[in-house]
């Protein structure tokens, strides 16, 4: 059960972010825009909530799943460099002597 989910691609690279965001404050803006043009005419600021809500509903549709369009771009990391000293390294502090307040 558990690996259906494991299966499912759930990041977004640093690019598709942007995309996102871009996507989401335009979809917002527009039903904002028309919502409050609709609502002006008819004299209904009801209709006006219900439009931006409907884009709200349609921005976090196309935002919200990491579809492939957000993931076109990864990250290339840089491979592990091994640890030549496996000793572990004393912090500064306590290699320093400690001074005695007079």
């Amino acid at each position: 059960m558990l690996s259906i989910f494991k299966s499912i691609p759930s990041h977004m690279d640093y690019k598709g972010q942007k995309l996102a965001e871009q996507i989401f404050q335009g979809v917002i803006l527009i039903s904002a825009v028309i919502g409050f043009v609709y609502g002006l005419i008819i004299e209904q600021f009801g209709w006006t909530v219900y439009i931006v809500l409907a884009g709200f509903v349609v921005s976090c549709v196309l935002t919200l799943p990491p579809w492939p369009m957000y993931r076109k771009n990864p990250l290339s990391w840089q491979p592990i460099i091994p640890e030549i000293n496996p000793e572990p390294t004393q912090k500064p502090q306590e290699t320093l002597k400690k001074k005695k307040h007079k």
